[in-house]
Protein backbone atom coordinates (compact mmCIF):
# COMPACT_ATOMS: atom_id res chain seq x y z
CA UNK A 1 0.00 0.00 0.00
CA UNK A 2 1.59 3.70 -0.95
CA UNK A 3 2.00 6.12 1.92
CA UNK A 4 0.33 8.99 1.02
CA UNK A 5 2.00 10.98 3.56
CA UNK A 6 6.03 9.68 2.01
CA UNK A 7 4.48 10.37 -1.23
CA UNK A 8 3.29 14.19 -0.26
CA UNK A 9 6.70 14.98 1.84
CA UNK A 10 9.12 13.87 -1.38
CA UNK A 11 6.84 15.60 -4.03
CA UNK A 12 8.71 18.18 -5.73
CA UNK A 13 4.82 20.02 -6.35
CA UNK A 14 1.44 19.60 -5.38
CA UNK A 15 -1.14 21.04 -7.05
CA UNK A 16 -5.05 20.82 -6.40
CA UNK A 17 -4.31 17.20 -4.75
CA UNK A 18 -1.79 15.92 -7.22
CA UNK A 19 1.99 14.96 -6.24
CA UNK A 20 4.34 16.25 -9.20
CA UNK A 21 7.76 13.85 -8.41
CA UNK A 22 10.44 13.90 -11.11
CA UNK A 23 12.91 11.54 -11.70
CA UNK A 24 15.60 11.98 -14.19
CA UNK A 25 13.53 12.88 -17.28
CA UNK A 26 10.79 12.02 -16.29
CA UNK A 27 7.16 13.43 -13.60
CA UNK A 28 5.53 11.29 -12.02
CA UNK A 29 2.07 11.78 -11.14
CA UNK A 30 -0.12 10.45 -8.53
CA UNK A 31 -3.48 11.86 -7.44
CA UNK A 32 -3.74 12.09 -3.79
CA UNK A 33 -7.09 11.06 -3.76
CA UNK A 34 -7.38 8.44 -5.60
CA UNK A 35 -3.91 6.32 -5.49
CA UNK A 36 -4.91 4.22 -8.43
CA UNK A 37 -4.47 6.97 -10.55
CA UNK A 38 -1.17 7.88 -11.74
CA UNK A 39 0.76 9.12 -14.83
CA UNK A 40 4.33 9.02 -16.18
CA UNK A 41 5.11 11.96 -18.41
CA UNK A 42 8.37 12.99 -19.94
CA UNK A 43 9.61 16.46 -20.33
CA UNK A 44 8.03 17.27 -23.45
CA UNK A 45 4.38 16.20 -21.67
CA UNK A 46 4.82 12.63 -23.43
CA UNK A 47 2.43 9.72 -21.59
CA UNK A 48 4.46 6.97 -21.41
CA UNK A 49 2.24 5.42 -19.19
CA UNK A 50 -0.76 5.65 -17.18
CA UNK A 51 -3.86 4.33 -14.86
CA UNK A 52 -5.82 7.62 -15.54
CA UNK A 53 -8.68 8.50 -18.33
CA UNK A 54 -7.79 11.13 -20.62
CA UNK A 55 -9.43 13.72 -19.30
CA UNK A 56 -7.81 13.68 -15.73
CA UNK A 57 -4.30 13.11 -17.93
CA UNK A 58 -5.47 16.42 -19.76
CA UNK A 59 -6.21 18.34 -16.18
CA UNK A 60 -2.71 17.07 -14.87
CA UNK A 61 -0.89 17.90 -18.09
CA UNK A 62 -2.79 21.76 -17.32
CA UNK A 63 -1.48 21.66 -14.30
CA UNK A 64 2.10 20.93 -15.03
CA UNK A 65 2.07 23.28 -18.37
CA UNK A 66 1.78 26.22 -16.07
CA UNK A 67 3.85 25.29 -12.85
CA UNK A 68 6.46 23.06 -15.20
CA UNK A 69 8.90 25.99 -14.25
CA UNK A 70 8.94 24.77 -10.81
CA UNK A 71 10.36 21.52 -11.67
CA UNK A 72 13.05 22.30 -14.14
CA UNK A 73 16.71 22.34 -12.92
Amino acid sequence: MIDVMKVADNADMIVNGYAYTKENDYIKVLNLNNMEKAVVINSLGDVLETSMDDIEIQIVKTYWNKNRELLEG
